[in-house]
């Protein structure tokens, strides 16, 4: 049987009992090594930062294993899919992030640093209402990137097991959330952080074989795969190779393709689960390692999705994909369909949904340590807790932050995965990266400016993305459907053009922390800064403190 005629069958994707069946030996096998993990969760660190026991190339693979979700392989392979050139916007803006990341903010974090990146911004200012407002924007962050993984998970499911309705998903979500509950309340940072290392090994593995097995169905010339996704397009398929397909046509489109990309960029600095990472590796010069590993395991797997991408799109078809359920981000498990049959089917979506699995855990973990550490410990308890108390609300945490996801999941099905974590990553460049640079690098900095920049940059965000096409009034003009998150077409509050709010509320976060420096109180301390300076750029002093902690 031929893979034109497998993708024209796609809606029936393989055998459901073999895809279970693949998922549930998966499952059972990660959950063997969370609990093997679980048994070394002595202390607070032990499960934030998994006893700080990982080396860079260990840290950097799990890194690749958290930034590499369900919006890489599953979303960003269906934009490419469908979108061309503009859908590898998202490849090219999640990649060069990571020099941001590992130029400004990887090796100074971790010699600040504790646990979160409240530790590093609360450093030299006021404790309380510094990490108050740092754990806030760092919930509001995890939440967005929640909902991407959440309705990955429902769509991918409900692909392979002919689940078309709402219901259905729900239920799947459902799964999905109470599995990942059960991962982080059991492994901690150090069950997680291995399940990570797995899946990064597998996804890049998986991405790899279908990329080969792509280009040898064209003779291993990427131009002859672009040309097949052209021709099956049809007609107009010429704006698959062109910018603007997506991003192009009017002027709106055109700020929205720039303010994604400034979102894309530097997003990735302020991501909290991903900075937290950081804490998990003994040294600065591990820090370091971490991201040069991760950077290129990163690099390989976005050279993959191009090829993944225009493989769908000349084997499988954007009618295909976008009919089928899960929408667009059934691109992926589509070509593993077309390609070999339900047993390849079966093992990468298996790949795909403990990539969700576990980039999930790795959000929980790090709300988790966010509210437990930063608010309770902190904030609630003035410092005067002991790590076990802390631990335990750190384990209550993780079921209330599943259930939000599992809620929020439900309502975000449908949505580009890819392009619901571009929304995380608006609010993580917004609210977070002004503030940790300007902590990091400018001695007048205080603590009104801080709170100026987290606040200003996480409400203008927020508001302006509920404000926006996302939520309400985005329609297909080709079938009427509604885009949105809110899925009644007579419902329409979106008074802010742009679907991305990044170019609007980054910048404003920048002048608000400027503003707020200079009109707040001088509460700044030379001594802090000049310690903070030293210790984050030699690292001098950052074990002692980690250790007292």
């Amino acid at each position: 049987m031929n893979g034109t005629l497998l993708a024209a069958e796609a809606t029936e994707v393989g055998n459901p009992a073999v895809n279970i069946g693949i998922f549930g030996l998966f499952v059972a096998v990660t959950l063997v090594i969370v609990f093997r993990a679980s048994k070394n969760n002595r202390t607070a660190a032990d499960y934030y930062a998994g006893g700080r026991s990982f080396t860079g190339p260990q840290n950097g693979t799990a890194i690749a294993g958290d930034y590499l979700s369900a919006a890489s392989f599953l979303g960003i392979a269906g934009a490419i899919a469908v979108n061309g050139y503009d859908g590898f916007m998202y490849s090219i803006g999640f990649l060069v992030a990571w020099l941001v990341a590992l130029l400004l903010v990887a090796e100074l974090l971790r010699n600040t640093g504790k646990f979160t990146m409240a530790d590093v911004l609360s450093f030299r200012l006021k404790q309380r209402p510094v990490r108050m407002a740092a754990a806030i924007a760092t919930l509001a962050v995890i939440f967005f990137y929640l909902l991407a993984q959440m309705a990955g998970a429902g769509g991918l499911v409900a692909l392979l097991l002919g689940i078309s309705s709402s219901a259905g998903q729900s239920l799947v979500v459902v799964v999905v959330g109470a599995l990942m509950i059960l991962y982080v309340l059991v492994g901690g940072m150090k069950g997680t952080t291995w399940v990570q290392i797995i899946k990064a090994v597998l996804l890049i593995a998986g991405a790899a074989v279908m990329t080969i097995w792509v280009l040898a169905k064209f003779g291993f010339n990427l131009s002859d795969v672009i040309q097949g996704a052209v021709d099956r397009f049809g007609e107009g398929g010429e704006a698959l190779i062109e910018p603007g397909k997506q991003y192009g046509a009017t002027a709106t489109s055109k700020l929205n393709f720039l303010s994604l990309g400034l979102a894309l960029v530097l997003g990735t600095a302020g991501l909290p689960h991903v900075l937290m990472r950081f804490y998990t590796v003994p040294t600065a010069k591990e820090a370091r390692r971490s991201v040069v590993w991760a950077i290129w395991l990163i690099g390989i797997f976005y050279l993959f999705t191009l090829v993944l991408g225009y493989g769908a799109g000349a084997l499988v078809g954007t009618d295909t994909i976008l009919a089928a359920p899960g929408g667009v981000n059934s691109a992926a498990p589509l070509l593993a369909f077309a390609l070999g049959g339900e047993i390849l089917l079966g093992i990468i979506a298996a790949v795909a949904f403990a990539t969700i699995l576990a980039v999930v855990a790795g959000l929980t973990i790090t709300a988790a340590a966010t509210f437990a550490h930063d608010i309770y410990a902190s904030v609630i308890k003035h410092g005067e807790v002991n790590p076990d108390g802390e631990v335990r609300v750190a384990r209550i945490t993780v079921v209330v932050i599943g259930v939000l996801a599992i809620i929020g999941g439900i309502f975000a099905q449908g949505q580009n995965i890819a392009f619901l974590v571009a929304l995380a990553f608006a609010v993580a460049a917004s609210a977070n990266l002004p503030t940790i640079l300007y902590s990091l690098f400018w001695k007048k900095f205080n603590t009104t400016g801080a709170l100026w920049s987290m606040y200003g940059g996480l409400i203008s965000c927020i508001v302006l993305i509920a404000f926006s096409p996302v939520v309400s009034g985005k329609v297909d003009p080709v079938t009427g459907a509604s885009l949105s998150m809110i899925k009644n077409t007579s419902v329409d509050f979106a008074i802010f053009p742009l679907e991305n709010p990044g170019i609007v509320s980054i910048p404003l976060a920048f002048l608000l922390g400027f503003i707020g420096t200079h009109l707040g109180k001088k509460d700044e301390s030379p001594e802090k800064f000049a310690e903070m300076e030293v210790r984050s750029l030699t690292g001098a002093g950052s074990e002692k403190a980690t250790v007292a902690h």
